[in-house]
């Protein structure tokens, strides 16, 4: 089932943690085993931020030495990134095994967030200028409180409810899902993709890395291909719909762009509301109404529609 929406402002910076935590605690019914926000701030072209997990949530319940490994690959964390000659701003710790890191850094990142999740138990969640990407079990709201996106400021962001059904319920199966190894993309999906194992082989065959079994991290790999070969994100959109198999409807984020994808057969739900100031997408229309509380006009997207918005 699962339930998916975003938001982006074409003005200047607003609560946008705040929003799309009331748009995803609206679709709690659509996916109650967990939540996840990319959420996107005002860039800086000098700093980075890093999210990153040292283990699983069930690891705490499972492993009574978990809280002495996530130290001990806290270090190596620090170690490596000293080594790689990366200025470390400011370390968070929201979670006992979520970390946030503002970094200074002019080196490759790509091989930068390779170089981490050498370590073990290491999975960098999202790398970028203006993306944060937070991710939990729970519901938006429990999520929210516990890594304090109500303070949140950005343009734009996208979220996802799961109801698992092909993988385990965990942080690693959760949306969103980072388009490694670029900076501030991020996609979130409904629906299910039936040629999954061939695509996934084919982009492993190309080199890139899953970090999941879940068949929406494809869509992130997918993008980052096509980004990769020199492709707009307009262009990939397009492209998926005849590449990807299966019924889907998923949103993609950018820096400064909000982008959406229908199959061919229209069966996943996505209801559009758009003004000159703000464009407002979600599975359901009651998400939206949770951050525009006023009579609206909303429109349902139609089979193979793409669509690209600019903040």
């Amino acid at each position: 089932m699962c339930g998916i929406a975003g938001v982006i402002h074409r003005g200047a910076a607003v609560g946008v943690g705040q929003e799309m935590t009331a748009m995803l605690q609206s679709l709690k019914h659509r996916g109650p085993d967990s939540t996840g926000f990319a959420v996107y701030g005002v860039t800086s072209p000098d700093e980075y931020v890093m999210r990153l997990k040292l283990a699983e949530a069930e690891d705490l319940e499972t492993d009574h030495k978990i809280r002495d490994k996530i130290r001990e690959r806290q270090g190596l964390v620090d170690n490596r990134l000293s080594e790689l000659g990366v200025e470390t701003q400011d370390v968070q710790q929201p979670r006992p095994y979520a970390f946030r890191y503002r970094l200074r850094y002019s080196g490759d990142t790509k091989q930068l967030a390779t170089d981490i999740e050498q370590i073990e138990g290491a999975e960098v969640l999202s790398f970028g200028h203006a993306l944060e990407l937070i991710k939990d079990l729970g519901d938006a709201a429990q999520v929210s409180q516990n890594y304090g996106l109500g303070d949140f400021r950005g343009t734009h962001g996208i979220g996802h409810t799961r109801m698992a059904t092909e993988s385990d319920v965990d942080i690693r199966s959760a949306h969103p899902y980072w388009a490694y190894p670029y900076n501030d993309i991020s996609v979130v999906h409904n629906g299910q993709i039936t040629n999954y194992w061939i695509m996934r082989r084919e982009m492993e065959r190309l080199g890139h890395r899953f970090m999941s079994n879940c068949d929406s991290e494809l869509l992130a790999v997918y993008t980052a291909n096509n980004l990769e070969q020199g492709a707009t994100l307009e262009d990939s959109l397009k492209a998926s719909i005849n590449e990807i198999d299966g019924v889907f409807t998923y949103l993609v984020a950018t820096d400064k762009e909000l982008g959406l994808a229908k199959d061919t057969m229209a069966a996943k739900p996505m209801v559009l509301y758009e003004s000159d100031d703000i464009v407002a997408l979600a599975s359901e229309e009651v998400a939206i109404r949770a951050i525009v509380p006023r009579e609206i006009d909303t429109s349902d997207p139609y089979d193979e529609e793409v669509r690209v918005w600019q903040r």
